[in-house]
């Protein structure tokens, strides 16, 4: 089974992943769209402890589910964050953006 719908095959990203996670993968990709919104929101107000959070929890839960993508994201997200380097921040945002709407999930059986 796959999540995502009829993409161009040039710019997406196929990951394959356990069948185990099946069931828990939709929600999580969910959650990181959440996440975006959330560093958007915590870079307007200035809130880069709360961005740096967000960072650290991402590059630790990432490679879990077996997208090291969001893990390496995370972690450049939780160092730009510590440096309250804002340009390096919004790069990184739009990164994983770009991910999350590129990323095709095939379940391994």
């Amino acid at each position: 089974m796959n999540t995502g719908s009829n993409r161009n095959t040039e710019n997406t990203i196929t990951l394959y992943i356990d069948q185990e996670l099946e069931e828990i993968i939709p929600g999580f990709l969910e959650n990181r769209r959440g996440d975006v919104q959330t560093i958007e929101t915590a870079l307007q107000e200035n809130n880069l402890s709360q961005i740096q959070m967000i960072g650290h929890r991402l590059k630790g839960d990432g490679g879990g589910y077996g997208f090291d993508a969001i893990s390496a994201i995370g972690a450049a997200l939780e160092q730009a964050a510590a440096r309250e380097d804002r340009p390096a921040i919004r790069r990184h945002t739009a990164e994983l953006t770009d991910f999350l709407a590129r990323v095709f999930v095939v379940y391994r059986r």
